[in-house]
């Protein structure tokens, strides 16, 4: 994990204005938004990474609201969309779905469907093998 943490430090975009990272009652307050628990590893994740930019691809955020990042924004638009309620989304890619189960293995929802010949078995594993090469 902690050479994908450095990996995705050193590929930050700088930008105009900067994301932050979410505190810890920020975190509670999006897990009251979106009714479900977020799994241990994706809450570090989101507490320490979900500020970088990279690549194409934006990752859900959690500390400003009125990003179009902002993970109960996403989820709520996932799950109307039909994604899995168990799931929670962890990047959007068009009309899809990188989501992650209360396990944290991470998911790609395709068209209303689990896509099972792409999983990840951490967060982490899907920001390398997906997010920095996006």
């Amino acid at each position: 994990m902690e050479d994908i943490y450095e990996s995705l430090r050193e590929n930050n975009a700088e930008c105009l204005i900067p994301l932050e990272l979410p505190d810890a009652d920020q975190m509670v307050e999006v897990e009251e938004q979106i009714l479900i628990p977020i799994p241990r590893e994706f809450r570090e994740f989101l507490m320490q990474v979900s500020d970088v930019v990279c690549g194409s691809l934006e990752p859900v955020t959690c500390a400003d609201p009125h990003s179009h990042t902002y993970l109960p924004e996403v989820a709520a638009n996932a799950w109307d969309a039909g994604m899995p309620r168990e799931f929670i989304p962890v990047c959007q890619s068009g009309d899809d779905y990188y989501c992650i189960s209360q396990e944290g293995e991470v998911l790609f929802w395709r068209d209303g469907l689990i896509d099972d010949s792409e999983t990840w078995e951490s967060i982490w594993y899907w920001a390398r093998d997906v997010w920095l090469e996006s």
